[in-house]
């Protein structure tokens, strides 16, 4: 797969992985309207550039049923969904920045009117990304997946972000993709759950706790032996707002 820097050349992700890992970052603004900080920045490391969104460990606001380190769990949703084959988090890497550890995610050029429900309505040539999506918020228990989570790049190609309480060991799922419910889970889709049930690679495990990665595999085994998306009886797993 191929990005685009910020001067509009096509970078491999390896080189973009790097560029985001050990290039220089300077902080350019604070992202408005995120509950914890965030800052936008720009990464240079020789020609290359590219610019990223940084959540360091110290702006994140204390959660009772988070510990901090919100930036690993980060981290973990790109490392699960390229375990999975998915493509569908952005690179993101664990690094120091200007306010020291944090994670730091290729910045997503998005067309900004455009989230999960007009994407779902208006694009059904991208119901499948979306149901990747669905099925990698379940086995990541992810418990905001607000409509503005889910992007639309300017190269027509969809992005989950902001993964930070995602992992948790008790079920918390909220999510607005619910139009899937008792669909039958695609056979694609089982084949990259399917392995996390014996084993969670260790790039991801390592981010967790010993009980979110037990949690992580039963459920992953749960929609497998379901063969279904699950339904939400209950009408109250949504995250607020829901946009």
């Amino acid at each position: 797969m191929l990005f685009r820097s910020s001067a509009n050349e096509l970078i491999p992700k390896s080189d973009l992985v790097q560029l985001l890992q050990h290039g220089e970052m300077e902080l350019v603004s604070r992202m408005p309207y995120s509950s914890n900080a965030t800052f936008l920045v720009n990464i240079t490391n020789g020609d290359l550039n590219c610019q990223g969104i940084y959540k360091p460990l110290k702006g994140e606001r204390p959660l009772w049923d988070f510990e901090p380190g919100l930036h690993k769990r980060e981290a973990a949703a790109y490392e699960l969904s390229e375990a999975m084959s998915l493509d569908i988090v952005p690179p993101t890497v664990l690094r120091d920045g200007q306010f020291g550890e944090g994670s730091v995610q290729h910045f997503v050029d998005a067309v900004l009117d455009e989230h999960y429900f007009n994407i779902y309505e208006n694009r059904p040539e991208l119901h499948d990304r979306l149901r990747a999506m669905c099925a990698f918020d379940i086995v990541a228990n992810n418990t905001d997946r607000k409509g503005g989570h889910c992007l639309l790049d300017t190269a027509q190609r969809v992005w989950a972000i902001d993964h930070g309480v995602c992992f948790a060991a008790d079920f918390k799922l909220r999510t607005v993709i619910w139009e899937f419910g008792g669909e039958e889970l695609p056979q694609e889709l089982r084949e990259v759950i399917e392995p996390l049930v014996e084993s969670v690679p260790l790039n991801v495990a390592t981010l967790l706790s010993s009980d979110e990665v037990f949690a992580l595999q039963e459920r992953a085994q749960w929609i497998c032996e379901g063969g279904a998306f699950p339904i939400d009886k209950t009408g109250s797993r949504y995250p607020w707002p829901l946009v």
